[in-house]
């Protein structure tokens, strides 16, 4: 029998993804979808999270960031726009932060897609 696993299109990518993140399976998202060459890119203007490559050191990033989250008292991911092998989605969580506080996380999370995996996320806040 061949395999018949065909690489995901960007499409299918973003559609899973969409499936995943409306029911706040991030870290399933990471497991499923990113490569293990992925890259996690914040702004250069973020002082709480850091870049990070590879599977494992994405994976250590978003662990360490739900750790100072006390409290999620809301949030909501856009339906992805996509545009060639990347796409985008908006996300607004409401969130209680260790040593922060309560607030409102606004931002576009954008991904790239190559062979029918996350190669990157970047995120705009």
């Amino acid at each position: 029998m061949e395999n018949d696993t065909a690489t995901m299109t960007t499409q299918e990518v973003a559609a899973r993804f969409n499936e995943l993140a409306s029911q706040e399976k991030w870290f399933e998202i990471q497991d499923e979808l990113f490569a293990d060459h992925v890259r996690s890119i914040e702004p250069s203007t973020a002082k709480y999270l850091h870049n990070a490559e590879g599977k494992a050191a994405v994976r250590k990033k978003g662990e360490d960031w739900v750790k100072l989250i006390e409290a999620f008292h809301g949030g909501h991911t856009t339906e992805p726009v996509i545009g060639g092998n990347f796409f985008a989605v908006g996300r607004v969580a409401d969130i209680t932060v260790k040593g922060i506080g309560r607030m409102k996380m606004d931002q576009v999370m954008l991904y790239e897609v190559q062979d029918g995996q996350i190669v990157l996320e970047q995120f705009f806040y």
